[in-house]
């Protein structure tokens, strides 16, 4: 028998069926509350409300749990590849080396764009913001293969699509990067691995290779940020995708949620925060008194996570890649110097030791693109080559689930009642 929750309303009673996830989460399964009480929930930033059941991650913010399809973030990170994990989340079993190297030739196959699209990369202001040109041209991408306009797309079709943009997307953020610095534009050789060739259709150089444990460290931060549950633009991508909009419409909207500053936009208000100090003598120690000061209005940013209340899985990780590429690459930059002491001085100030406030990935990953070289306003879209693979995974997930509904939500109106129409001559 299902478990049930009695609400009692005074004269309307309802009893709520209890869910229970693989992990022992509880909700509760109002989906007939409305249509028999006439009434609704009201959850302000959906924050207490399940908007799906999904097998692809578990996130435990309170234990520093991250999962992808049952498999630990650490242990990820440290033996597998990003495409190895990206074919994780959208089959849910890790792969053979054959369904590997099929996966990878697969992707190979979209190592070029459309000649339109790089037509239009090149029509973009060189100083145009770098996420307006991943959101513009993901979409447009649907003007040239037409094929995906229609619904529902069959297995292979997804399966193309999963493939085409993993190849595709990188191509279009090294392209306009290059373009941007007023360098000819690098074709892809996805052979030498993912990173290392987005690395290197970033920042070739004649005589120059990109070093191995570098473009290892930038695969790791991909895996670091692959899928996180239901987050701001997975949620967005689900919505978009429940009307059955086509699936480069559907990427491009996960895009523009994540350009926000409260979402991917975090890693680069690191840089300005570090830039702030810089600017003002750098005395990094001040500015961390002043983030204690609830009067002031300085934040230390890169501290603390919403969802992991006692430390951040992946920032153990990615801190020791930073540490690796730091080295590698011998950067001395003030900034750097200034990230560092900001993590030392924190990381022993019980002010923030008590509160949880620790350096999280967005804190690191920072200051890797920063010694990278790559610039502060495309940090976010180092973000969106990470969270490809999640995204078209919640979008494959939502498609195929027969159950799944146009997201409708409702609301509480708190608007004029009704009134008559006043003419001009009155008012």
């Amino acid at each position: 028998m299902t478990d049930v929750a009695k609400l009692d309303l005074g004269d309307k009673k309802i009893d709520l069926p209890i869910i229970t996830g693989s992990e022992g989460e509880k909700g509760l399964d109002i989906s007939a509350l409305r249509k028999e009480t006439g009434y609704i929930t009201l959850d302000n930033g959906f924050v207490n409300t399940g908007s799906c059941k999904s097998a692809i991650t578990f996130l435990d913010g309170e234990k520093g749990i991250l999962r992808y399809r049952g498999y630990p973030i650490e242990q990820l990170a440290e033996k597998s590849s990003f495409l190895e994990v990206s074919y994780l989340l959208k089959f849910g079993e890790l792969p053979s080396k054959k369904d590997l190297d099929f996966f990878e030739e697969k992707i190979t196959s979209f190592a070029t764009l459309p000649e339109g699209i790089t037509n239009m990369l090149d029509q973009f202001p060189k100083d145009a913001h770098p996420m307006a040109v991943m959101s513009a041209t993901t979409a447009a991408l649907a003007g040239f293969y037409p094929e995906f306009l229609k619904t529902p797309l069959t297995d292979v079709q997804r399966d193309r699509a999963f493939a085409q943009m993993l190849a595709q997307l990188k191509i279009i953020a090294a392209y306009f990067y290059r373009r941007s610095q007023g360098k000819e534009p690098r074709r892809s050789h996805p052979s030498l691995g993912f990173s290392k060739d987005f690395l290197n259709m970033m920042f070739f150089e004649e005589g120059k290779e990109i070093d191995d444990e570098v473009a290892k460290a930038l695969d790791i931060l991909f895996i670091l940020h692959a899928d996180h549950e239901q987050n701001c633009s997975a949620s967005t991508v689900r919505v978009i995708g429940s009307s059955q909009a086509n699936v480069f419409a559907t990427i491009s909207g996960g895009i523009d949620a994540l350009w926000g500053p409260l979402h991917g936009g975090a890693n680069q208000k690191v840089l300005e925060m570090l830039e702030e100090i810089q600017a003002a003598g750098g005395d990094y120690k001040k500015f961390l008194e002043k983030a204690k000061d609830k009067n002031d209005s300085f934040r230390l940013m890169g501290f603390g996570h919403r969802v992991y209340k006692n430390f951040d899985p992946r920032a153990t990780i990615i801190k020791k890649q930073c540490d690796i590429i730091l080295e590698k690459l011998n950067i001395q930059d003030p900034l750097l110097d200034i990230a560092r002491g900001l993590e030392t001085e924190a990381r022993n100030d019980d002010y923030f030791v008590s509160r949880n406030l620790y350096p999280n990935v967005d804190f690191y990953s920072g200051i890797i693109y920063k010694a990278l070289g790559i610039p502060t306003e495309m940090f976010t879209v180092m973000f969106v080559l990470g969270r490809l693979p999640g995204w078209l995974a919640q979008w494959k997930e939502m498609r195929e689930d027969a159950s799944s509904k146009i997201a409708r939500p409702r609301q509480i109106y708190t608007g004029a009642n009704e009134r008559n129409y006043t003419p001009f001559s009155e008012r």
